[in-house]
C-alpha cells in the first residue's frame, strides 16, 4: 500500500469502487492517444467511455492529449481556456514557437479537457525530430511511411509539451498514460530526456500479432517460436515494431487489456505486463426493469420491415419464427471469424432442413468494404414494400369507412360487397408487383471487388444464395449502419437491440467490444476463448452459456471441431422457445455490471499507484501487493429451472411461441436477479491476478 494512505473498497451506485487513496489535488493525469476525438478503432471507445469515471475522480487535473483535425474539433470539442497554470504556460510556449495547440472540453460524458496538436503545422520539424529519435533509441523511420512520420510529429509534440508542463508543475507529480504504439514516441522521448513523469504504456493489441494472424499463421501454437525481427522485417513494419517495443520497455508500468493479450505481449514484445486492465463501458440502467425487452421488440419490428422488402417475392417464411443473427466489425475475414461463421451457417442450414424446422435464421454481416453504391435490386425491394404498405393502408381506409357507415345504420355489412371490383384489382396488381424472377440478393451494395471478396467467395462455395429451401438467409451490409440510410435506417445500437444473437467467433480479438456491447444491451452473443472478453467471462461466470455468453474453443480444438461447436451453439439457440430466449436475455443483461467502468476502472487506478511508486519511490512507496482481482468470485450457475435455455429443449426446433406451462413454477426470476445483484456487490479481494501454471499456447491453428 501507499505509505501513510489507506486503500479501501466502497460502493458507487451499487457497484464496488476502488478508491485510489492518492492525493489527486497534488497530481496531474494525462492520457495520450491518436484516437482522442478521432475515431479510428476500439481505443476511441475505451477512452470515450472511461472518461466520465476518470473525470469524476480527477476533476480538473485530468487531460487527454490527441491530434487536431478541423472537422473533429468543430463537431466534438467546445473550445475554452485552460484553468491549470502549467498547461496554459506550456501551450503558450509551444504556440509562440509556431506549433498550433488547441484546448477545450470534449463533448462526451464527463466533458474531459482535451489538448490537441496540429500535426501539419509542425511538419517542418520532421527531419530534426527524426534525428532526435535516432539519437534516443536508434530507430529510423522511412520517408514513405506517412503514418509513422505523423506519429513521430505527434510524439515529439507530446514530449515537448510534457517538458513544459513539468517545468511549471510547482511540485505536482505528473502521471502520463500512453495508448498503443502511435503514442509511444512521446514516451520514448520523455524517458530519454529524463522528464520527471510517471509513465504507463497500454497495448490494446500487438502490432505484429495482428499482422501474423491476418496472414493465417498458426499464431497461438507458435508464440515462442517466431523470429520476431524476421517476421516484422518481411512485413515492412520493423521500424514500427521497434517503436512499440521501445515504448513497452521504457514505461514504468506496462499494461494490456486481457490475459490472452498479456501472453501474446510477453512473447512479441519481450516484457510481461504488470497489470491487466480490462475494457469497460458506461452502463446505464433503465428505471423499468424490463425496458430493454421492450426495446428489443420495438427494434426487431423495424428489422422485420427491412426483411419484408429484401425478400419480397420469396417471403414464404414466418417472421414471428425468424431469428436475426449478426456479425459486425472491421473487415478482417479470418481475424474476426467470418470464415468459421460462414462454414457453421452452412452446417446449421443442413440441420434445420434435415429436421424440417419451421425456424428461419436471417444473418447480417455488418462489415465495411469498398462499394460503388446501393444494389438496385435491394432498393427496389424497399420501394415495393413501401408501395404495398401504401396500397394496404388505402384499402384499409376505404374498408373502414364502409364498415363504419354500415354500423351507424345498424346493419351488419355484407363482406362480399364491402370490397368492390376496383379494390380487388388494386390488390391483385399489388400481388403481381411482388413477383421476381431472381433470388433475393446476398449483398445490399455493389461490391467493387466482387469476384475476389472473401465473404462473397465463401457464399458461392457453400451455396447459401437465399433460395426458398434455405432455412438460413444471408445479407452482407458492407458499410456501417446509420439512421439516415435509405435501406436500413437504424443506428448500430438500435440494430443490436433488435437482433436475437451476436456472433463473434474471432481468432484474434485482444478484448472484443462487440460482444461486450451486446451483453450491456441484454443480447446474447457468441465469443471465443481467444478473445479478451471471452476469457474474462470464463473467469467471472460459472456457466456462461446460461447467461447468454457462448464461448467457442478456438485455442485447443481443430478448426473443424471449433466449427462444429459453433454450429451446435447456433442450432441449440434455434431450438429455444420464446420464453427461454426472454429468460436468457434477462440473465445476459444482469452481467452488464461486470463490464461497468465503475468496477473495471480500479485496474487502471492500481496501475497509477504502481507507476508512481516506481517513478517516485522516495515519495510514493507501494508494498509488494497485487492488482485488484475477483479470484474466487464467479456468478454461480443459475439454480432455477431451466438451468440454461437449452436445458429443456425438444429434440427439434420448436415454434418461438411454444412455452412450457410448468416453467412458471420452476423459474423465479426476481429471486435469481436478487442473487446476482448480491454477487456483483460482493467485496473483492486484493490478491494477485491468478496466473497459475503456464498454459500451452494451443494445439491447432483455427
Amino acid at each position: 500500500m501507499l505509505r501513510g494512505r489507506s486503500l479501501s473498497v466502497t460502493s458507487l451506485g451499487g457497484l464496488p469502487r476502488w478508491e485510489a487513496g492518492l492525493p489527486v489535488e497534488d497530481l496531474l493525469l494525462f492520457e495520450v492517444s491518436w484516437e482522442v476525438t478521432n475515431k479510428v478503432g476500439g481505443i476511441y471507445t475505451v477512452i470515450q467511455t472511461k472518461a466520465k469515471t476518470t473525470a469524476d475522480e480527477w476533476g480538473d487535473n485530468y487531460f487527454l492529449i490527441g491530434p487536431y483535425f478541423e472537422h473533429n474539433m468543430k463537431t466534438q470539442v467546445e473550445q475554452c481556456e485552460p484553468v491549470n497554470d502549467a498547461v496554459r504556460r506550456a501551450m503558450d510556449t509551444m504556440n509562440k514557437h509556431g506549433c498550433q495547440v488547441r484546448f477545450g472540453r470534449w463533448l462526451i460524458e464527463g466533458s474531459p479537457y482535451v489538448i490537441l496538436f496540429d500535426i501539419g503545422s509542425s511538419a517542418w520539424n520532421l527531419d530534426k525530430w527524426k534525428g532526435d529519435l535516432w539519437e534516443a533509441c536508434n530507430v529510423g523511420i522511412p520517408y514513405h511511411d506517412q503514418e509513422a512520420n505523423d506519429m513521430l510529429i505527434f510524439g515529439s509534440l507530446t514530449a515537448w509539451f510534457l517538458k513544459e508542463v513539468t517545468d511549471h508543475a510547482d511540485g505536482r507529480h505528473v502521471i502520463v498514460q500512453f495508448h498503443e504504439w502511435q503514442a509511444g514516441i512521446g514516451l520514448i522521448l520523455s524517458r530519454a530526456r529524463k522528464l520527471p513523469i510517471a509513465t504507463v504504456f497500454t497495448t490494446h493489441a500487438t502490432l505484429l500479432g495482428r499482422y501474423l494472424c491476418a496472414a493465417n499463421i498458426d499464431f497461438y501454437n507458435h508464440l515462442d517460436k517466431f523470429n520476431i525481427d524476421k517476421e516484422a522485417g518481411e512485413r515492412q513494419i520493423y521500424h514500427r515494431y521497434c517503436m512499440e517495443r521501445a515504448s513497452v520497455h521504457c514505461a514504468h508500468v506496462f499494461t494490456t487489456v486481457s490475459e490472452i493479450t498479456a501472453i501474446e505481449a510477453e512473447h512479441m514484445l519481450k516484457r510481461k505486463p504488470d497489470v491487466v486492465t480490462p475494457n469497460g463501458l458506461n452502463v446505464k440502467k433503465f428505471s423499468a426493469v424490463h425496458e430493454f425487452q421492450n426495446l428489443h421488440a420495438m427494434y426487431k419490428a423495424r428489422i422485420q420491415e427491412f426483411v419484408r422488402g429484401h425478400f419480397y417475392g420469396h417471403l414464404d417464411f414466418d417472421l414471428e419464427k425468424t431469428l436475426f443473427l449478426f456479425i459486425a466489425g472491421r473487415y478482417e475475414f479470418s481475424n474476426k471469424g467470418a470464415d468459421i461463421f460462414l462454414e457453421s451457417l452452412s452446417r446449421l442450414n443442413f440441420l434445420l432442413r434435415m429436421h424440417k424446422s419451421d425456424v428461419t435464421v436471417v444473418v447480417f454481416f455488418i462489415m465495411p468494404a469498398k462499394t460503388n453504391n446501393f444494389n438496385v435490386e435491394t432498393l427496389k425491394g424497399q420501394a415495393v414494400r413501401k408501395q404495398l404498405w401504401d396500397t394496404a393502408h388505402s384499402v384499409k381506409e376505404k374498408f373502414g369507412k364502409k364498415l363504419y357507415d354500415a354500423l351507424l345504420r345498424g346493419e351488419i355489412p355484407d363482406m362480399n360487397n364491402i370490397l368492390d371490383r376496383d379494390d380487388l384489382t388494386i390488390m391483385k396488381r399489388a400481388i403481381f408487383s411482388t413477383q421476381r424472377q431472381s433470388l433475393p440478393p446476398v449483398t445490399t451494395h455493389n461490391m467493387i471487388d466482387d469476384a475476389t471478396d472473401p465473404i462473397l467467395s465463401t457464399i458461392r462455395r457453400i451455396g447459401l444464395f437465399n433460395s426458398r429451401t434455405d432455412r438460413v438467409k444471408l445479407i452482407l451490409h458492407p458499410e456501417f449502419l446509420s439512421s439516415t440510410s435509405p435501406l436500413l435506417p437504424m443506428d448500430y445500437e438500435e440494430f443490436v437491440r433488435g437482433c436475437h444473437l451476436g456472433v463473434f467467433p474471432s481468432y484474434y480479438e485482444p478484448w472484443g467490444y462487440t460482444p461486450a456491447e451486446c451483453t450491456v444491451m441484454g443480447i446474447p452473443s457468441v465469443t471465443t476463448n481467444l478473445s479478451g472478453f471471452g476469457c474474462f467471462m470464463q473467469e467471472h461466470v460459472a456457466d456462461p452459456t446460461a447467461y447468454g455468453i457462448y464461448i467457442v474453443d478456438r485455442r485447443f480444438c481443430s478448426p473443424d471441431d471449433s466449427c462444429n461447436q459453433l454450429t451446435q451453439f447456433l442450432y441449440g439457440f434455434c431450438k429455444q422457445s420464446r420464453r427461454q430466449r426472454i429468460i436468457q436475455r434477462n440473465r445476459t443483461e444482469r452481467l452488464s455490471d461486470l463490464l461497468d467502468w465503475r468496477y473495471l476502472g480500479r485496474y487502471y487506478q492500481h496501475a497509477r499507484h504502481l507507476t508512481l511508486s516506481r517513478a517516485f519511490p522516495e515519495k510514493f512507496h507501494m508494498e509488494p501487493t497485487s492488482p485488484p482481482t475477483t479470484e474466487g468470485f464467479k456468478y454461480p450457475r443459475p439454480s432455477s429451472v431451466p438451468p440454461s435455455p437449452s436445458g429443456s429443449q425438444a429434440s427439434s426446433p420448436q415454434s418461438s411461441d411454444a412455452e412450457d406451462d410448468n416453467e412458471d413454477e420452476r423459474y423465479d426470476e426476481e429471486e435469481e436477479a436478487e442473487r446476482d445483484r448480491l454477487n456483483i456487490k460482493s467485496r473483492f479481494s486484493l490478491s494477485h491476478v491468478p496466473r497459475g501454471k503456464k498454459k500451452q499456447h494451443g494445439e491447432y491453428k483455427n
